[in-house]
């Protein structure tokens, strides 16, 4: 046997390590959230209270001019779901915090594998989590009154942001508890989280802000990413309905965060080993 083919064997056997890793890590966190329900539940509940006490406590928004639907829950549905999903990422920090606190993360550590799969299992088992969530959220919406202007794809999209969010969401959290290794970095998980969402097109759109609410808002990604999850829910004639243009830019802003908040939380793990 030549190098080549035992070097292809060696990498294919540590790829295969890594899922098998990674796979483990995420049944260790589906059984988590079924032992421990509480640590789950807030996640669900979080994007329906929001959506119910937004779109009712300012349904009033509807009337103003050039506002994109006249069904307040078309609008802030895809904010909870964001809120929901940005709690699920980060929340793999607390996690992790517990895990670093009471030394189980340290035998985690000593396997045999790649370090990838202790970031790839924790964020699949997320998406599973924010699949649930949005399933959830969706039929909760339709009761309340949500209906799609863009048939399937008005839930392919809002789906797609929630997965995106949750991903930069958890690679963000990740890093900081890699970094603190204690409850200090919690306090940044959730502020930076509120300072994101609500600095941007989280409750009306960019049409109705003045001043540097909407220069910020304007500039923040996160707002291209709310544009995606909403291009379903907004009205046909609008402009900021379902198609290319409008889409291109959550899809943009998605990979990009989603890369760079994966390497910082690589980046943090490494200097742990070290």
């Amino acid at each position: 046997m030549n190098t080549n083919s035992i070097t292809h064997l060696n990498t294919s056997d540590m790829h295969s390590t890594t899922m098998r890793s990674a796979g483990q890590l995420i049944k260790r966190s589906l059984i988590n959230t079924r032992r421990l329900p509480s640590a789950f539940l807030p996640t669900l509940a979080m994007p329906i209270f929001n959506m119910v006490s937004f779109s009712g406590t300012f349904f009033a928004l509807t009337k103003l001019p050039g506002f994109p639907t006249d069904r307040s829950v078309n609008w802030f549905m895809p904010l909870g779901l964001a809120m929901g999903s940005a709690f699920s990422g980060v929340g793999l920090g607390f996690s992790l915090i517990r895990d670093l606190e009471n030394g189980f993360y340290d035998r985690m550590r000593m396997a045999p594998t790649s370090r990838i799969s202790l970031i790839v299992g924790p964020v699949l088992a997320t998406w599973i989590r924010v699949t649930l969530v949005t399933l959830i959220v969706f039929g909760a919406g339709t009761l309340l009154g949500a209906r799609p202007t863009a048939g399937v794809l008005s839930y392919l999209c809002s789906w797609i942001a929630a997965l995106g969010i949750s991903t930069i969401g958890a690679g963000w959290g990740l890093g900081l508890a890699y970094r603190f290794q204690d409850m200090r970095g919690a306090a940044i998980m959730q502020l930076s989280i509120f300072l994101t969402m609500f600095l941007s097109t989280a409750q009306v759109p960019l049409n109705v802000m003045t001043g540097w609410l909407h220069t910020v808002a304007r500039i923040n990604p996160i707002t291209n990413i709310f544009r995606l999850s909403r291009s379903g829910w907004v009205n046909a004639s609008d402009p900021g309905h379902m198609s290319w243009s409008n889409a291109y830019g959550g899809l943009i802003a998605i990979a990009v965060l989603s890369v760079l908040s994966l390497i910082f939380a690589l980046r943090s793990l490494q200097k742990i080993d070290k």
